[in-house]
């Protein structure tokens, strides 16, 4: 099958999986709602030690290998590289939200960065004032109405929502270079991507698991709070309805593997921002 055809393939099982989801997130809706929106908490913290167990020993590991090997300039220069792969996701994605002008402004940092920024391993379109806009198939679902269900956690990806993780898969389909080479390469190269992600935020993770008294709480709270002000196009600081702000939080990461349950001192603030965005790009990818 050529690529077209693939294409073509991959889009039906997305739309395919849309529709299962939307019916699923429409049935466990209301259970979330009388559950604090986490009907699923026993499921979700067995998946949720078993990611922070792969991530103990295996993914930590090696990225703080990467993290003395490779200088920081290094690291953001790759990770620069990967964003900017990201353009079809996110130029789509605006327009189907009808932002012709991040749409615009979204062809005008590709087309800046891969060329006067070779390839994108640097960002000459921010210094330019054109910033990027972090849209996706999850976000672009929130905005025509579709509510994001209950809280889910994947296995080896993490936090998600039924809503997002179709975005997830209508996102890889966006993603051009996969149709161009063999599963094997895509795969490793994500694997590269998500280490260097890693290694960037070594640090501030380990410092929010260590302040966390309850790390999956904080994760799930830090989670919804950064999704919904992404949904609703809201910054740092922006003020939104009481309802809106009862979880809000402003960057990322946090916990103790600590069972308790209890909301208190357990959210993170997640930046949508500035230099938190390693560590959003890593709970949070596109």
């Amino acid at each position: 099958m050529g690529c077209w055809g693939e294409l073509a393939a991959r889009i039906g099982s997305a739309a395919a999986a849309l529709s299962c989801a939307l019916v699923a997130g429409a049935i466990a809706a209301p259970l979330a709602a009388a559950d604090g929106e986490d009907p699923w908490e026993p499921m979700n913290r067995g998946i949720f030690r078993f990611n922070e167990g792969v991530d103990r020993t295996v993914v930590e590991p090696i990225a703080g290998v990467v993290d003395v090997v490779l200088p920081d300039p290094v690291e953001r220069a790759i990770r620069r590289f990967f964003e900017n792969s990201m353009f079809p996701v996110r130029f789509l994605n605006n327009l189907l939200q009808t932002k012709p002008v991040s749409a615009v402004e979204e062809l005008a940092r590709f087309t800046i960065n891969t060329t006067i920024g070779v390839a994108g391993l640097f960002d000459p379109a921010t210094h330019l004032g054109i910033e990027d806009t972090r849209e996706d198939f999850g976000q672009t679902l929130g905005v025509w109405g579709v509510p994001p269900g209950p809280y889910l956690v994947l296995p080896l990806l993490g936090p998600s929502s039924p809503r997002d993780t179709v975005g997830l898969i209508a996102d890889s389909a966006a993603r051009v270079y996969t149709y161009f080479v063999p599963f094997y390469v895509s795969t490793s190269i994500g694997a590269g991507d998500l280490l260097n992600r890693r290694s960037l935020a070594i640090d501030d993770i380990a410092a929010e698991r260590a302040a966390a008294l309850d790390y999956y709480v904080a994760v799930r709270n830090a989670y919804r709070s950064y999704r919904e002000n992404q949904v609703r196009d809201r910054g740092e600081g922006e003020e939104g309805d009481s309802e809106d702000r009862e979880d809000q939080v402003d960057r990322e990461d946090l916990y103790d593997s600590g069972e308790t349950g209890d909301d208190s001192g357990a959210e993170l603030e997640l930046d949508s921002e500035g230099d938190s965005d390693d560590e959003d790009d890593l709970y949070y990818p596109e």
